[in-house]
């Protein structure tokens, strides 16, 4: 449903953005080739909030600019946790990025800045083209020696690979990129805070649906501009038929994208509660009334979907929204 919301200026910025540096690439103009990959997703980010924004009449960064920051902030170091599984794992290294040190470590910040935003952006601009809409299930509440169970694998996948002998390290990742959702998810679940348990227990499975699409999406365009920049990564570790490529990625890695979505969502809301934040409305949009009675709430409701927002924050109607980003349960 469109609200009639114009586009914002920053949408039509990161619009032109997305472009001109996109037209731009073949001349390897520096600064731009070597800090493709954070500019374009900043202004992937900057486009899909105001598409959000205009198919629903709330979105993120215009009703939440303050989360919006701290989503972006911890996106920074929930994402090192990865690297330090990399520095034992050795999947992935880094080529042509800038001296001296501090401009790399600028570098490397504002890429990292933009993981869980552009993740949330992808899953609230799915929910606004209405994506898995009807995809719902009855509802059952999961068992608890089931969470416990997942807690306890959750915590296995995280703590052994690293432990393993060096040659059987790359071959473990897999594990890193389910034990986090395995571990955390449930954990957000008992806590009260949103979580794709409570989503799937209420029916809602268009809610994970989406998550793993936006992470298939997400990671698409994360290798699809990582190959054409200069300053790049590259997997020099990845023993799954390494040669096997789409980008630079080889393809098997893209299985790891969609827990990959998960897990950054469930860590997400783990944090969450050190940024003081209301906690967003435990009910989903869908379950609030059928599709022709909610176009009073649907401000209310955007920001919920993905997780994000509550009602001391909103700059605009009643509230953001919450049930692709920011609160699932």
């Amino acid at each position: 449903m469109d609200h009639g919301v114009a586009v914002t200026w920053y949408g039509w910025l990161g619009f032109a953005v997305l472009v001109v540096s996109q037209a731009l690439l073949p001349w390897r103009l520096e600064p731009l080739a070597g800090w493709f990959t954070p500019i374009m997703w900043s202004a992937y980010i900057l486009a899909a909030d105001a598409l959000v924004l205009r198919r629903r009449g709330a979105s993120l960064i215009h009703d939440h600019p303050r989360e919006a920051a701290f989503m972006a902030t911890v996106s920074i170091p929930l994402w090192l946790v990865f690297e330090l599984y990399n520095w034992r794992l050795a999947n992935w290294d880094y080529f042509g990025v800038p001296d001296p040190v501090w401009l790399a470590a600028l570098g490397y910040a504002w890429a990292f800045a933009t993981i869980t935003p552009g993740l949330f952006e992808t899953a609230a601009l799915l929910a606004a083209a209405g994506a898995f809409a009807r995809s719902r299930g009855p509802g059952r509440l999961p068992a608890p020696r089931l969470l416990a169970a997942a807690v306890g694998v959750g915590a296995a996948f995280l703590v052994g690979p690293p432990l393993l002998p060096a040659a059987i390290r790359p071959w473990t990742f897999g594990f890193v990129w389910l034990g986090f959702v395995l571990l955390l998810d449930p954990l957000n679940y008992r806590a009260g805070r949103p979580s794709f348990t409570a989503a799937w227990a209420r029916g809602d499975h268009g809610f994970v649906y989406r998550w793993l699409v936006a992470g298939l999406v997400c990671g698409f365009l994360w290798e699809f501009w990582n190959y054409w920049a200069t300053g790049k990564w590259q997997y020099v570790g990845v023993p799954v038929f390494p040669s096997v490529k789409l980008f630079e990625m080889p393809l098997v890695g893209y299985l790891g994208f969609p827990p990959f979505a998960l897990e950054a969502f469930a860590m997400y809301h783990f944090v969450r509660p050190l940024g003081g934040f209301p906690a967003p409305s435990r009910s989903f949009p869908e379950q609030r009334g059928g599709r022709d009675d909610r176009d009073h709430e649907a401000r209310e409701d955007s920001g919920r979907e993905e997780g994000y927002g509550g009602r001391q924050e909103s700059r605009g109607a009643a509230g953001g929204g919450q049930a692709d980003g920011a609160a699932a349960g």
